[in-house]
């Protein structure tokens, strides 16, 4: 299974990775420069790690999150999160045009999630959420 997954993110990542990948930089490299709105460009490079190469990866709640994600999940809609959504939709309609890209544009759709609301999220490998190394909310 690992090496259709390696595939998977090989494919992903001259359609879309890429270009996924360049955004959330870009987003995280503005919300470094204004300071105080650093963990935002920490949660933006971490999200572009994992739009660049998702497969056998999944996004899931942090047990401990609390008040001050939900309000930091605002201001991260307001400020990047909207853009992000946008951008994996225009990447999902290009993919979605091919029968081949069909999946690809699912898959890109249900990042969407996780751009709008990073904050109390933690990205895992899926081979150790079957074996039980997290908790899933």
């Amino acid at each position: 299974m690992g090496d259709v997954k390696t595939l998977l993110n090989i494919v992903w990542f001259v359609f879309a990775g890429f270009w996924l990948w360049l955004a959330y930089a870009l987003a995280g490299v503005i919300m470094c420069l204004l300071i105080v709105t650093i963990p935002f460009g920490i949660a933006s490079f971490r999200l572009g790690n994992f739009a660049v190469w998702p497969f056998g990866r999944t996004v899931i709640d942090k047990p401990t999150a609390g008040v001050g994600s939900a309000i930091g999940n605002v201001l991260w809609f307001i400020l990047a999160g909207i853009w992000l959504a946008i951008a994996h939709v225009v990447t999902a309609v290009g993919l979605a045009i091919t029968i081949i890209g069909i999946p690809f544009a699912w898959a890109n759709l249900k990042m969407i999630p996780a751009a709008l609301f990073p904050l109390g999220k933690q990205i895992v490998d899926e081979d150790s959420l079957r074996a039980g190394a997290y908790y899933r909310v």
